[in-house]
């Protein structure tokens, strides 16, 4: 396994910025199922485009999860930029980083990088605010992403809190939770910011059903007693409803935290996203 940490000039962003990169490589199961040439020119991965949350950066699931072991076991690339505190967002007087994520990035790692450009080998996967982030690109470009894991959450919803105490499953919505607010967030609950633009996450995922478009499954898994559980569990049911191909696991006695993103990456490769498990030969 290569894990490749790089810096370069985004256009997007005006500044430098890093990404972590995965690539898979010969390993000791490959000898062991007798493969001989492990690397052919025009060889390609399938490819996650994995979403830190808020406070975090590319290395957070180097250095938190088995991420680089699942991307090796099941060999696809895992592609982890860094996006800062900015909810995925544009600034309308700064850094594009919407733009950055959904349209330089895959540029870049695509010409670096043997990639696979197709629909059906392409995903995107987030935890906490990266789940917005990785609702957000999937539902405004579902002609290049198969499938989408959100990781307790989901996009924000102008009317629909991001935060709820909850406990076993049960919502207290009368109690103060005091958790910052990341980036440009606060204006992605205003319904007047948000209309007619990438960041009118539900009216588009709608649009996408009655436009007939190829549209992603969605994959939720959250703590029951996580704060985001109330966010993920509305969004899941109103995909669900308008057509989508949705699955919703909640997690006994788990909240916001490393155990549960770790096990969801590992039963997402295993068995939710529609992995070859198997480079891409000519």
């Amino acid at each position: 396994m290569a894990v490749i940490h790089l810096n370069f000039l985004s256009k997007a962003l005006g500044m430098q910025t890093n990404i972590t990169v995965c690539l898979p490589s010969y390993s000791f199961e490959d000898s062991m199922k007798g493969i001989e040439e492990p690397y052919v020119p025009g060889m390609k991965y399938q490819t996650l485009y994995l979403l830190h949350g808020g406070t975090g950066d590319n290395s957070d699931y180097v250095h938190f999860t088995n991420i680089v072991r699942y991307a090796d076991k099941h060999k696809i690339a895992v592609i982890m930029p860094c996006n800062y505190d900015s909810s995925y967002t544009d600034y309308e007087d700064g850094a594009k980083y919407y733009t950055y994520l959904a349209e330089e990035l895959p540029q870049y790692c695509q010409t670096m990088f043997p990639l696979s450009q197709n629909r059906e080998d392409t995903f995107v996967a987030g935890l906490s605010m990266g789940s917005h982030g990785a609702m957000k690109i999937a539902m405004n470009h579902p002609e290049r992403f198969a499938a989408a894991l959100m990781m307790s959450g989901a996009s924000y919803r102008p009317g629909v809190p991001s935060v709820v105490k909850t406990k076993d499953g049960v919502f207290d919505f009368d109690a103060e939770m005091k958790i910052p607010s990341f980036g440009i967030s606060a204006k992605l609950h205003d319904a007047q910011y948000i209309q007619g633009t990438v960041n009118d996450v539900y009216a588009i995922a709608r649009q996408n059903v009655l436009e007939g478009k190829p549209l992603p499954k969605m994959f939720f898994r959250v703590g029951d007693s996580d704060h985001a559980l109330y966010r993920a569990t509305k969004a899941e049911q109103d995909l669900r409803e308008w057509g989508y191909e949705t699955r919703m696991e909640v997690v006994k006695g788990k909240g916001h935290e490393w155990d549960l993103w770790d096990d969801s990456l590992r039963l997402a490769m295993d068995s939710w996203l529609p992995i070859r498990h198997q480079v891409i030969y000519p």
